[in-house]
């Protein structure tokens, strides 16, 4: 139940840093979304040998857990920003951030709100109280579309004008926003950004592999990351493989995705970590993003009107989801430092620094450089020198069930006609133990049966 759109951090890279503002970037547009276009079939290529789902499953459990975690406090850093959320936080002047709350037309040049307009902005009490509370009413009593009826109700009461909570205010902005939602339906062709990749790419060699590799290595986590969060989110891991059904298909669908809107002219396609919100209404499965495909499709020609739903109605939304997704931090396991710590960087990286895969990384260089050391310590001093509760330590290997290839390209090695059907009737799980015969050679096998019925003996 995850749905896919271009990624915002990889939107900023794309648009920043390689292509640079009105092109001032070292490679042209028609460039950068040919290494998006690449790397869609790169990841093809990494999910049909099963690399990208091994590295899913290779990462540590706690790690895993709070990658999750991680996300939600994302979701909620958002939510409570101005760009996307209710404008209760903003960046601080001697501080990282900073109590806002004070209507935009009063940030001062640092962007802060000046004391005396702190929390007076009327868009701020809606979405807290009609988008927030109202809404965490009805989750408590678990009415079926709570989020989207706490999204409409706040939208609802922003789209008069002449109120102090409108998104339309009678300014040359607000009168063209206001315009443009009137029409109700709009529908612009794609005139150029379709197909305009440019093979010829010698001039910018060295740039095009960069960006390349940056999109690949951001990518992969963001992706790996959000998949895993989510599809534990919704109880479809698999504790044994650490893995969940589907999962090839999944990232086959999200690498396919990426080339196909590099050539719409995208940035890299991902799986997006909102598709929360689908999940705490009840999506457990793949129908779920179909049809958020099929309201996709819609909004293409209804744009006034969802673009017209102002950031306040969806800010709360996203802090309710992050309260959510914390719940998989009890599952960390905080008895041992050496899985605790590396999680908890994981967890506090990702918000601060806006990013999931570079809170991924840093969880990983953490884990890896104080594991490491333990293990060597440990040998050097002959197993006299070992951390307390060690005996804790979530277990790992790289050694996962299942190894590294997919199981379709071990049927098809061992020359299974029908390689994509699989050899077991529950695909992944071990094959049935053996019966042990009591009897002499040459006579039947008995199976006894235990007195409750439950169980061979």
């Amino acid at each position: 139940p995850i749905a896919l759109a271009p990624g915002m951090g990889l939107n900023a890279y794309f648009t920043y840093q390689v292509v640079g503002y009105h092109g001032s970037g070292p490679v042209p547009y028609q460039v950068a979304v040919t290494a998006v276009f690449v790397e869609g079939f790169v990841f093809v290529a990494l999910s049909l040998l099963g690399l990208r789902q091994w590295l899913a499953r290779a990462i540590p459990k706690s790690i895993k857990l709070a990658t999750g975690v991680g996300i939600g406090l994302y979701l909620t850093l958002i939510g409570l920003t101005y760009s996307a959320g209710i404008g209760a936080i903003t960046g601080g002047k001697s501080t990282p951030v900073d109590l806002a709350g004070c209507a935009q037309k009063f940030l001062l040049e640092d962007g802060t709100c000046p004391p005396s307009q702190k929390l007076r902005n009327p868009t701020f009490w809606i979405g807290l109280f009609c988008g927030g509370i109202f809404t965490a009413m009805l989750l408590m009593y678990r009415v079926k579309g709570a989020i989207i009826t706490g999204i409409l109700l706040v939208s609802i009461i922003s789209w008069p004008r002449s109120t102090p909570v409108t998104y339309f205010p009678h300014t040359p902005l607000g009168d063209s926003m206001f315009d443009f939602f009137k029409n109700v339906v709009a529908f612009h062709p794609i005139e150029k950004t379709l197909v305009v990749q440019q093979w010829n790419v010698g001039g910018y060699g060295g740039q095009f592999g960069l960006a390349l590799i940056t999109f690949l290595y951001v990518d992969i986590l963001d992706c790996t990351g959000t998949l895993y969060a989510m599809a534990r989110f919704c109880g479809a891991i698999d504790e044994h493989t650490q893995d969940f059904e589907g999962s090839a298909v999944a990232y086959l669908v999200d690498a396919f995705g990426i080339s196909i809107g590099a050539l719409f002219g995208s940035p890299p396609v991902t799986a997006y970590i909102e598709s929360g919100a689908g999940i705490s209404e009840g999506g457990k499965t793949g129908l779920t993003a179909v049809f958020t495909g099929i309201c996709f499709f819609i909004s293409v020609f209804f744009a006034p009107i969802f673009a017209s739903i102002p950031p306040w109605a969806t800010g709360c939304t996203l802090v309710l989801i992050g309260a959510m997704m914390c719940k998989a931090a009890a599952d960390i396991n905080w008895r041992y430092p050496g899985d605790a710590i590396p999680a908890f960087v994981t967890l506090a990286v990702m918000p601060f620094t806006y990013s999931i895969a570079y809170g991924l990384i840093a969880g990983l260089v953490t884990y890896i450089i104080l594991n490491t050391l333990v293990f060597i310590v440990e040998k050097a001093s002959g197993g006299r020198i070992v951390p307390p509760e060690k005996e804790a330590k979530d277990p790992w290997s790289y050694r996962i069930p299942g190894g590294i290839l997919p199981s379709w390209v071990t049927r098809a090695a061992r020359g299974k006609k029908d390689f994509w059907r699989p050899d077991e009737e529950y695909e992944g799980t071990a094959p049935p133990a053996r019966t042990e015969s009591s009897s002499s050679e040459g006579q039947p096998a008995v199976e006894k049966v235990d007195e409750s019925g439950i169980g061979k003996i």
